[in-house]
């Protein structure tokens, strides 16, 4: 696979936040705060003296003020070229600027609302700033990635206006065409057949599971955006705000919707580590009100119920809450420019303990800012990190009596390896898929299981994976005899267009080394191998992935098999001469 991939990784590990492992007693605390007068304009210039924090209601020491304001969009980190089938999951990104996630929730939004969604929304393209930078998902039963991070107007129109409402027909793709998209978002054939899978979940909204699938969409939106670094912007545009996520959230939660405490504290925490501030957009604003004066009031009282979730759900991440508008477009815009002027706090807490607890913040403005009644904008606590449960070895899920915790962690696998869902760059790594012949077989290869409703006789196409990956993206456990270990799991599932589930195979492997060597351990890039089984029909998709079972993090690769069952079949080598560790049998 050649040593530019170990270029690759290096770069995305600098770069990405929350892969490193850190052993500090008390970490740097990092704070991102909005500051505004009261027009609504950024204050500007302001330093270190001119901030006060305190955590716990102790005042903290301040020791780093950077300041960000929008600017022409940097130049992204340069890819390094990859062979045909040869794939990864590292999305360069900036590094100093704010990224912006717009999530259109037709979970939450009634059918003949939609429209005003769609309307207002182009609208706002119309006037964006060609300098932000803008991801695009669809929320329905589950999350739908539509378009990568684009600071391109045209690519970002073209979202709106024609894929925004999930067309029935795929489009005519060559297969030079197909490849993921290099901005990190979906291919041409991956939009349409994720359009179809968004239009397909539409039909399932009256399930009285809102509120579950709304924490599932947030859970998996902070795994994937943790892999990115900056501040990021959640512009969650809806018709209604089912949930909060904030400490004693249950407590808003409806008596007949059962959340788990604990799933709602993991997803507040997912939230603060990848800094996502929630900026919640009512559509409602120009939506007509009913005719009936009873059913005006029993709205009235909804909706005021759910603007103090969201008021306060924006508030506690940094963000703002947009409601009782009436321009849909002047509110995502509003968004985004206060999203991207911002200040980034730096301090080292006073409270050495990491026990897991909530810490509540408090920023203010000193001297000229009191003068200046300005207002501040930031995430208002966060749950220091439990050091002992995390350095407590995994174990095998017992599928008969799974924890509330394993749950969850089969949960997110679930949606991590989803068709169409966004792709966790918690683990960065290179896979290289190239068909194993030019003929089809009539039975699948060793380890691979079909659905029911695919023949067992196939006709099947073989491709053979080849990962390669860094140990350092790993979470290793130091054992009493001095040894350290790891677990690592490959994954490679089959989908059709619609998201069925047609074959799955995979592999996990234990790591072990002594802990004195680790550190030389990590810059060693390691193999595996795998054999998928494609059912051969018009078109599918690989959606192959690495996790590391102790942490539960992913790492995330989705290819359209007609991108690569063009290429010709190369014999796969178990030991290439490339000077690579050959990698650890199971």
């Amino acid at each position: 696979m050649g040593r530019g991939f170990a270029v690759v990784i290096a770069a995305a590990v600098v770069s990405s936040t929350g892969h490193a492992q850190s052993t500090q007693a008390a970490p740097s605390v990092l704070f991102d705060v909005v500051v505004q007068d009261t027009d609504g304009h950024t204050a500007h210039g302001l330093t270190l003296r001119d901030f006060r924090l305190t955590e716990e209601g102790v005042l903290q020491t301040l020791s780093r003020v950077e300041e960000h304001a929008p600017q022409s969009a940097p130049a992204a980190p340069p890819s390094v070229p990859l062979p045909a089938g040869t794939f990864t999951d590292y999305t360069p990104i900036a590094s100093d600027t704010a990224l912006n996630i717009l999530l259109i929730d037709a979970l939450n939004t009634p059918t003949s609302d939609r429209a005003f969604i769609r309307n207002q929304l182009q609208e706002y393209v119309k006037r964006a700033n060609p300098n932000t930078r803008i991801a695009v998902f669809g929320l329905a039963n589950h999350l739908v990635l539509l378009q990568g991070f684009t600071s391109d107007p045209a690519v970002l129109r073209d979202v709106v206006e024609r894929k925004l409402i999930a067309r029935a027909t795929s489009p005519s793709v060559h297969p030079s065409d197909q490849r993921p998209a290099s901005n990190g978002g979906p291919s041409a054939i991956e939009i349409a057949a994720n359009l179809r899978e968004f239009e397909a979940g539409l039909g399932g909204m009256e399930t009285g599971l809102s509120a579950h699938y709304t924490l599932d969409a947030f859970n998996t939106l902070a795994h994937y955006l943790a892999g990115f670094p900056g501040r990021k912007n959640l512009i969650w545009v809806s018709g209604s705000f089912p949930l909060k996520l904030l400490p004693g959230a249950t407590e808003a939660v409806p008596p007949d919707v059962n959340l788990d405490d604990a799933e709602l504290r993991e997803t507040v925490t997912l939230l603060s580590n990848a800094r996502v501030s929630v900026y919640p957009i009512d559509a409602r604003g120009l939506i007509g009100q009913p005719a009936s004066k009873a059913n005006h009031g029993k709205r009235a009282q909804t909706e005021a119920a759910e603007h103090a979730a969201i008021d306060e759900l924006a508030a506690g991440t940094g963000g703002r809450a947009f409601h009782n508008g009436n321009d849909l477009a002047d509110a995502v815009a509003s968004a985004v420019g206060a999203g991207s002027d911002f200040y980034t706090l730096r301090y080292t807490s006073t409270d050495t303990k990491e026990d897991g607890s909530y810490r509540p913040i408090r920023v203010d403005t000193n001297g000229l800012g009191i003068a200046q009644h300005l207002r501040l904008f930031y995430r208002r606590g966060y749950y220091a990190n439990d050091a002992a449960a995390d350095a407590k070895p995994s174990q095998p899920p017992d599928l008969s009596a799974r924890t509330p915790e394993e749950g969850r962690a089969a949960a997110y696998k679930q949606a991590a390896m989803s068709r169409g869902a966004p792709m966790p760059e918690d683990i960065v790594f290179k896979v290289r898929v190239l068909p194993s012949s030019t003929s089809t077989e009539t039975s699948v290869a060793a380890g691979n299981e079909v659905s029911s409703g695919v023949s067992a006789k196939g006709p099947f196409r073989r491709y053979d994976l080849d990962y390669l990956f860094l140990p350092g993206e790993l979470t290793f456990t130091e054992q009493t005899d001095g040894q350290s270990t790891a677990k690592v799991e490959f994954l490679a599932y089959v989908f059709d267009t619609e998201g069925r589930l047609l074959d799955a195979t995979g592999k996990t492997v234990s790591l072990e080394a002594a802990t004195t060597s680790l550190a030389k351990l990590m810059h060693n890039p390691l193999r595996c191998h795998l054999e998928v089984s494609v059912p051969d029909r018009a078109e599918t998709f690989l959606r192959i992935g690495i996790r590391d079972v102790p942490a539960n993090k992913f790492g995330v690769i989705e290819v359209p098999t007609s991108s690569v069952s063009f290429l010709p079949a190369a014999a796969y080598t178990p030991a290439p001469a490339t000077g690579l560790p050959t990698p650890p049998k199971d």
